[in-house]
């Protein structure tokens, strides 16, 4: 019996974990205890991504390490890279190569606050930090704001003046720049609200660069196909 209780309470810890990492505490401050690739600094008064980081490759390293592009705010834990160099690639959350595809793929992964191109041939050409939806909507907005999981497929894109047309609740109008629509009313599009936590009303919000040159570069409407993971997976 103390075996089954203690097996149910990992398993209901290990839920909980996964669940956090999901909708509470911000990327870059969890990496501090788990990877010693990198340094953890607490941001202080005026203190700035620019005025941190002048180098702006360097800059683009530490943000994508953090999964963040909102300002930065005195008490904030940010980790940084002992080596400032990398190629970015070199961070990547995902395999480098998935196997023969036969299609362009998108892939968000929301526990990792990451997305993921992959070429038909099923090799990474590029990824980039993202956020999905945050769970519970607040303020009544509707009973939940958690992104879909599954495969889908793009089926419409915009660009640079694509606003939403729920958000603010119940009117719209919030700047959506290049999205790229997969289910419903969801869509992949560009922020400067991508805070290293699962925030959005459920649309997955990327860095505006990278929306632009997915939705340029990359999508296809009608075949290119969008793969959301799962939050999580209970043991």
């Amino acid at each position: 019996m103390k075996k089954i209780i203690l097996t149910l309470l990992v398993t209901a810890v290990t839920v909980l974990v996964f669940s956090m990492n999901a909708y509470g505490a911000r990327y870059g401050a969890r990496l501090c205890d788990s990877d010693a690739a990198v340094t953890c600094m607490r941001v202080h008064a005026d203190d700035s991504w620019e005025s941190l980081w002048p180098d702006p490759q360097q800059r683009d390293l530490v943000m994508r390490l953090n999964r963040m592009n909102t300002d930065l705010r005195p008490g904030m834990i940010i980790a940084v890279p002992n080596n400032l160099n990398l190629d970015p690639m070199s961070i990547s959350p995902f395999k480098q190569n998935v196997g023969y595809l036969g299609q362009k793929q998108v892939v968000v992964n929301p526990n990792q606050l990451a997305w993921a191109a992959y070429d038909s041939d099923g090799t990474l050409v590029r990824w980039g930090p993202a956020v999905a939806g945050m769970g519970d909507c607040p303020n009544g907005e509707g009973s939940h704001c958690r992104t879909p999981s599954g495969t889908f497929t793009v089926y419409d894109k915009k660009g640079a003046d694509c606003i939403s047309s729920q958000f603010p609740y119940p009117k719209g109008g919030a700047h959506m720049p290049y999205c790229m629509h997969f289910h419903g009313g969801y869509a992949l599009h560009g922020s400067d609200e991508v805070p290293g936590s699962n925030s959005s009303h459920g649309c997955v919000r990327m860095f505006p660069e990278d929306a632009e040159w997915l939705n340029h570069n990359f999508v296809k409407v009608g075949s290119t196909k969008v793969i959301i993971e799962p939050y999580y997976s209970p043991v």
